[in-house]
């Protein structure tokens, strides 16, 4: 396949550390070659060992209370708009919503319910907003799920949040305990 192709053209260039290399290039399915900024040269950072895997793996704390998930730490993956993984920071709003769309690549739609107040009839009609959030690959997502998002800078036209975190729906835990 290609990933066993490119593993061995890095081999044969005599790149540094064959495990390294191995993890990072696990996921290569962009036209341009993917790879973590503080791992293969760039910028000089302390790079943590990654637990159990041997390779070079880097990774960091978002802060405001959310864990990084396990998978950021020990996966494979790239993804420069990850804010576990990526060049990516989380500043300004919070929001929680439910999952509408995940049609998108790494991208998906949150739909955020509320109540707007009608002053003349002393009463409140609902609402709704759609906002289009990137997911990073660490995280397992279906329609239905609550997730929470963090506002960062904008990744495209239309995305300016980040899935920080995945709350699966208790329709699909219940699916098959009907009998």
């Amino acid at each position: 396949g290609i990933n066993g192709g490119l593993f061995r053209l890095a081999a044969q260039r005599g790149r540094s550390g064959g495990a390294a290399m191995a993890t990072l290039i696990g996921d290569q399915t962009e036209k341009a070659y993917q790879k973590q900024l503080g791992i293969n040269g760039g910028f000089k950072k302390p790079v943590r060992k990654t637990p159990g895997k041997g390779g070079q793996r880097w990774f960091k704390n978002v802060g405001l209370g959310f864990k990084t998930p396990r998978e950021a730490i020990e996966g494979s993956y790239i993804d420069h708009k990850c804010p576990f993984t990526g060049n990516v920071s989380i500043r300004g709003r919070i929001l929680s919503g439910t999952v509408r769309s995940t049609k998108m690549n790494k991208t998906l739609i949150v739909r955020r319910n509320y109540l707007h107040f009608i002053k003349k009839y002393q009463r409140y009609e609902k609402r709704h907003s759609n906002v289009a959030a990137h997911v990073s690959p660490c995280f397992r997502v279906k329609d239905g799920d609550d997730v929470v998002i963090g506002q960062c800078r904008p990744l495209s036209k239309t995305v300016r949040f980040n899935v920080l975190r995945v709350i699966p729906s208790a329709a699909s835990k219940k699916a098959f305990t009907s009998f």
